[in-house]
């Protein structure tokens, strides 16, 4: 193990003799009187930018913009659908990107942090002690960036799979295009998760769901990493979505040996009985509870720190500091290629687990023995 302990020793000296570098790169001396204070307000403003462009990313939009020109946002407007007293049907493009206001029908909205918002013709916004907008709030059913991304997802996913079936038809169970890539997939999905976890006699009903939630997950967890901003998944409320649709077909196809087991488990004293149930009944909530924050925390985490590492590069602005920032974010894009996979796979798989609990037949005459 001794030569093993040179390269550590000679990449652990590297490091220490690059700080003074990365330091004097970021804080470049120069020979004119300048104030101190003017290069700790400009980092301070780069700072406060990439928060701005991490929340941006991460949160939903009520438009879709691809890039910026100069600080002026590029893309396409989304259609804006309010109901306040009646439905308010327009466009985005009123808004501005939320620097006016929008009138429909006599009323009048501002757009708030992504949050639609009923004020006065000024656009004028009353808030709280902490600094919350108190205005009345109408009920958006807008299509926002979030869900323009989850449309064209299952449009993806309805041509693809379509078109696999067809090929399937057409040449005898053999599949064609696109659909020899995905053919080992669904094969995988089928006979490594769902057979083992649910049983034979049973997947078959479950497979549609457990096939269109590790794909729709997938490919949404695929376009949160191109640079348009798209953060689905990242999102609580879709990955709530997701878990709910569990919870209700595991609770609505579930047998009365599932439902024995929470609320009269066989084999169990009848005083552990009642104090084991209200605890089964808990895990009722907390399976798809687990569902939702793993997906969620997992894809927003990584979504941060990949903007955060991308933002360093403005912050160092060194050919050295930017690089490493760089390499950096190169490999965590690879590692979270991985992931959207990963997570996609845990999602399935776990709801796979609910399912066949859900189905389980228990034999307690043979357990008598």
């Amino acid at each position: 193990m001794a030569f093993l302990k040179k390269p550590i020793r000679f990449i652990i000296a590297t490091l220490i003799v690059c700080l003074p570098i990365i330091g004097l790169a970021n804080n470049p001396i120069s020979t004119t009187s300048e104030p101190t204070e003017k290069p700790v307000d400009e980092k301070s403003e780069i700072k406060k930018q990439i928060d701005e462009v991490k929340a941006h990313h991460v949160l939903d939009g009520h438009d879709f913009t691809l890039y910026e020109d100069g600080g002026h946002p590029v893309g396409f407007p989304l259609p804006i659908i309010l109901w306040d007293n009646g439905v308010h049907f327009f466009s985005s493009s009123k808004f501005n990107h939320g620097e006016t206001v929008a009138e429909s029908n006599g009323n009048f909205y501002k757009l708030h942090h992504e949050k639609i918002y009923k004020t006065d013709a000024s656009g004028t916004l009353t808030e709280d002690e902490h600094h919350h907008p108190t205005n009345a709030q109408p009920i958006d059913f807008s299509i926002t960036k979030g869900v323009l991304t989850i449309m064209v997802v299952a449009l993806l996913m309805f041509l693809l799979f379509t078109s696999l079936a067809k090929s399937y038809a057409k040449n005898g169970g053999v599949s064609a295009g696109a659909g020899r890539f995905f053919e080992p997939i669904v094969l995988y999905v089928r006979d490594e998760i769902a057979i083992p976890n649910i049983g034979e006699k049973h997947y078959k009903k479950y497979m549609s769901h457990l096939l269109t939630v590790f794909f729709f997950i997938w490919f949404l967890n695929m376009f949160g990493l191109t640079p348009l901003g798209i953060n689905v998944t990242g999102n609580i409320a879709i990955t709530f979505g997701l878990a709910i649709i569990t919870f209700f077909i595991t609770n609505l196809t579930a047998n009365k040996n599932y439902w024995g087991h929470i609320f009269w488990m066989p084999g169990v004293p009848t005083p552990m009985k009642i104090i084991l149930a209200p605890i089964e009944l808990m895990g009722l909530i907390i399976k798809p509870f687990a569902l939702m924050i793993r997906l969620y925390a997992n894809m927003f985490a990584g979504h941060i720190v990949l903007m955060s590492l991308i933002g360093l590069m403005f912050i160092f602005k060194s050919w050295l500091g930017s690089s490493l920032s760089f390499v950096l974010s190169f490999m965590i894009s690879i590692i979270e290629i991985l992931v959207a996979l990963l997570q996609a796979y845990i999602f399935t798989i776990l709801t796979a687990l609910y399912f066949g609990s859900a189905v389980q037949e228990h034999h307690h005459e043979e357990e008598a023995h």
